[in-house]
């Protein structure tokens, strides 16, 4: 997959297959486009290309309420690279880019730069000043501009809203059975170790102390879970706690992983953390031996979870 930031020198894209969105997630529904996208590019042999947008469109249109990303540009351009889409296009989503009329979205943006062969887009994309272009506009300049429309049916449209909301909604509420369902895939973080206050190793528990890498990221809730991790060329299993520490009566939510058979000092590294399962809400205990004994059920669900894959 070519990825392309800078709309001043696209190549020129033969018989273009277009779709446009977020793409936050880049989750199953989102997954059921992209097949239909490379399936239309090999009928008419041409090629698949995706446009995004960054930063994402909401801190533009909105700056003061936060977008809550399921994946980051980098994390979504990964994604999709395991697609076999031919090009990633992100467009930089700017004040002057949103405040453009919806006519001169389309001949100047989407004809006079990809050229499209066929579009597939939903029934309720919106594009131009105050949104006010859509389908029926791309509809009436189909003649003109010589280009195929696919209508991604409505059903779908909706199907991708729920899922996307539900993704979220799991996600911040701990459920992670059903937002990986729905995503296909485990969902995934990166955190930097920082410096904690090191009670983990007096207890048999070491944790890596984690300060997310990136703001616009959406938070997963309090818990502790069952967890794969990679920290440069090394992997494993482990488990996360997130959370204030009851036991400790903590008053400052923690983001900690123990990262099992794992003794390096990797203070200022960052972490991938892949989110297996919830194993238990945040519990208070009455002793620092309790909870050690609880943190030794903790590892050994981890590690029937993990299984055969650590």
């Amino acid at each position: 997959m070519q990825v392309h930031f800078d709309l001043e020198r696209l190549p020129e894209f033969r018989n273009a297959v277009v779709t446009i969105g977020t793409f936050d997630g880049v989750h199953k529904g989102h997954q059921q486009i992209i097949g239909a996208l490379r399936a239309e590019a090999a009928r008419i042999g041409g090629e698949s290309v995706v446009i995004t947008f960054d930063p994402h469109p909401r801190k533009i249109v909105h700056p003061d309420v936060s977008p809550e990303l399921i994946t980051t540009l980098a994390e979504k351009e990964a994604l999709l690279a395991g697609h076999d889409i031919d090009h990633l296009v992100v467009v930089p989503f700017t004040p002057a880019f949103a405040a453009q009329e919806a006519e001169a979205y389309v001949s100047d943006f989407l004809v006079g730069r990809f050229r499209p062969h066929t579009l597939i887009i939903g029934y309720d994309h919106r594009f131009g000043h105050n949104r006010s272009g859509g389908y029926e506009l791309l509809e009436q300049l189909q003649e003109r501009f010589g280009y195929r429309l696919i209508e991604i049916p409505k059903h779908v449209i909706s199907e991708l809203s729920i899922s996307s909301t539900k993704i979220r909604a799991s996600l911040k509420s701990s459920d992670v059975a059903t937002a990986n369902e729905l995503l296909g895939y485990p969902f995934f973080f990166e955190g930097t170790v920082v410096h904690g206050d090191k009670l983990g190793r007096t207890i048999g528990y070491p944790t890596a102390n984690l300060q997310y890498t990136d703001g616009d990221k959406i938070r997963l809730g309090e818990g502790v879970f069952a967890v794969r991790f990679r920290v440069g060329v090394r992997s494993g299993g482990g488990m996360l706690s997130i959370g204030k520490r009851p036991t400790l009566h903590d008053t400052i939510e923690r983001v900690e992983v123990n990262l099992f058979d794992f003794h390096e000092e990797i203070y200022g590294a960052t972490i991938r953390i892949e989110v297996l399962a919830y194993l238990r809400p945040q519990e208070k205990y009455g002793s620092l031996e309790t909870l050690k004994e609880q943190l030794h059920r903790d590892k050994e669900d981890s590690l029937r979870i993990l299984g055969s894959e650590w």
